[in-house]
């Protein structure tokens, strides 16, 4: 099921517009428009774009607890971890690796590394779920990780330069 620009959980309001001035949901409106070859989204706004990272509750629910997730779905993942693994570039001025692997049922792991420094691990479950309930939850989930990975450099930065 997609979702549509006249769903609540998707369409903006006053307040959820500072969201797309953060850094964070900028990188991740490059990555998708840098995605589109033959043009078609040059014409939609920003939160059309951003609409399908969007999977509100009920939306959750009628996705099986158990299914493979479908080409889309891994497309928004890999987009989604792809911004952190820039964002996290752009911060620190190192080069980062990102190494993903998920299995057909749905679970993997993400795995952000410079030459000798993991970055940041982190566990996939339920990923043909993949989404947040609203565009202020994706901000927020790819701010806090990409600072979590800035804070392991400031930790380690002889390691992480190395």
């Amino acid at each position: 099921m997609m979702t549509t620009l006249s769903d609540p959980a998707v369409t903006p309001t006053v307040n959820d517009d500072k969201i797309f001035g953060t850094p964070f949901i900028k990188c991740l409106v490059r990555l998708i428009r840098a995605e589109d070859s033959y043009g078609l989204w040059r014409g939609k706004c920003n939160s059309e774009l951003l609409a399908h990272f969007t999977v509100t509750e009920d939306q959750r629910r009628a996705i099986p607890i158990i299914g493979d997730p479908d080409p889309h779905v891994l497309w928004k993942l890999d987009i989604f971890y792809a911004a952190v693994g820039i964002a996290i570039e752009e911060r620190s001025d190192l080069l980062v690796s990102r190494t993903m692997e998920v299995n057909q049922e749905g679970f993997g792991r993400v795995l952000f590394t410079t030459k000798r420094l993991v970055l940041l691990s982190k566990t996939l479950r339920d990923v043909h779920r993949f989404g947040f309930n609203t565009l202020r939850d994706c901000a927020k989930t790819g701010t806090r990780l990409v600072n979590d990975a800035v804070a392991v450099i400031k930790a380690y930065p002889d390691v992480a330069r190395a």
